[in-house]
């Protein structure tokens, strides 16, 4: 089950190539929207407003509506190369008919409870289910031992928190696991990036150039 939290509370590399799909998503944003994001990016969590935090997250949940209505989208091609070398017998495997929304949530803090091995491998996808909004995407080889250590995602977490009970907003934060995923890293990464290129989530860094880093300390 996901966590409920009362109200509470920064995804910039190098810009991508214009063969990446992220090249294409720019194209969303207008020119003075892209300056706004570099407002977004110097600024604390604390310090947002109630409007650009809203706006912030409508942008992003509004892209991520759009492919899950639209789930064949055209930058399917790009990776197709990338990913036929795997035969998926799950079809909850295929990328492009994934919907981290309908699997099964857990609480976000799965990860202090005692597990009687280390688990399995796994995509992980952290989501604010309030919105909803997919935040981030990862992957393992140890789904029960992932999140037990330092993991920039949970500062990332905080700060949004953070932001959102400055404003007495809440949040309702969750993580979903795709298990059943490629034992092999590499596959398993292909898989994890083919993801996050796809849901465009703005925790994982390859987005920070679209979505700003808000919440990144």
């Amino acid at each position: 089950m996901a966590e409920s939290s009362p109200p509470q509370g920064s995804p910039s590399q190098n810009t991508p190539r214009q063969s990446s799909p992220i090249q294409t998503q720019l194209s969303l944003f207008s020119v003075s929207e892209a300056r706004s994001l570099e407002t977004w990016t110097t600024l604390s969590p604390c310090s947002l407003s109630l409007t650009a935090l809203q706006d912030w997250k409508s942008r992003v949940a509004a892209f991520q509506h759009q492919v899950r209505s639209e789930p064949v989208l055209q930058q399917q091609t790009l990776f197709t190369s990338e990913l036929s070398e795997f035969s998926y017998n799950n079809s909850n495997l295929d990328p492009d008919r994934l919907d981290p929304f309908q699997l099964p949530p857990q609480n976000i803090n799965f990860w202090r409870w005692k597990a009687s091995d280390s688990g399995d491998a796994a995509l992980y996808f952290v989501i604010d289910y309030q919105v909803p909004l997919l935040l981030y995407v990862g992957e393992t080889v140890k789904s029960h031992q992932r999140w037990k250590g330092e993991h920039d995602c949970k500062r990332y977490l905080s700060h949004y928190r953070q932001a959102h009970y400055s404003h007495q907003q809440e949040t309702q934060i969750g993580i979903a696991f795709l298990r059943g995923v490629p034992t092999q890293p590499k596959a398993r990464q292909r898989l994890e990036l083919h993801c996050i290129h796809r849901w465009r989530s703005p925790f994982n860094r390859e987005n920070w150039v679209l979505w700003g880093t808000p919440f990144v300390e």
